[in-house]
């Protein structure tokens, strides 16, 4: 694992993580059950461009989503509060040296695991506490995590203000890391080819 630190979301670490797959998007690579994503030519394409143009595509953003990235600190120091432990903010983390592919947590405690962080609408919140667990959408993304960093359970939680947390620890799922694996390394290598042709 190899850890670099700079501030998310500064140019730093756009820079860092320009034209790599990352594990906010591992789903757009394979699906939960382990299948070819019907977006992952998308991706790629998106990727290559990155490569080729030095610059990041901008994603859509709204005001639920800055407001999200607003409180984020307010749920980091929540979540530190509940559970007693020190949160570590870093950039990006790879699994080797080749630097091939990343996740960017939104902390790790200690050596022992990870943390992602969700600031959701209250309704948003409602549905999740009510559903239990962790919700599909974020299954690939803590599943990649877990796999870069090679922890063996990360940390996940959800935070509205005025309503309580949700809290779940998720463990590795080895048959998908499996799966996940081999895809990334197919994808990696699909990749680096577009792009050569491309340059």
């Amino acid at each position: 694992m190899i850890i670099v630190d700079c501030i998310q979301n500064s140019p730093e670490w756009c820079a860092e993580k320009l034209g790599k797959p990352s594990a906010s998007n591992a789903s757009k690579i394979i699906t939960s059950k382990g299948e070819p994503s019907k977006q992952r030519e998308g991706y790629l394409y998106e990727l290559a461009a990155e490569r080729i143009t030095g610059k990041r595509e901008e994603g859509y953003t709204n005001g639920n989503i800055l407001n999200g990235h607003d409180r984020e600190d307010e749920s980091r120091k929540l979540y530190e509060m509940l559970h007693g432990v020190e949160v570590r903010q870093v950039g990006v983390v790879y699994k080797d040296e080749r630097m091939r592919f990343l996740c960017s947590p939104d902390g790790l405690v200690g050596s022992d695991y990870g943390l992602e962080l969700k600031n959701v609408l209250p309704k948003t919140q409602v549905k999740y506490l009510l559903d239990g667990g962790l919700p599909s959408d974020y299954f690939g993304q803590v599943q990649m995590s877990l796999y870069v960093t090679g922890f063996k359970f990360w940390d996940f939680m959800t935070y509205s203000p005025g309503i309580k947390p949700l809290y779940v620890r998720v463990e590795r799922d080895e048959k998908y890391i499996k799966a996940l694996s081999v895809a990334l390394e197919e994808f990696c290598d699909e990749l680096d080819k577009v792009t050569e042709k491309l340059r």
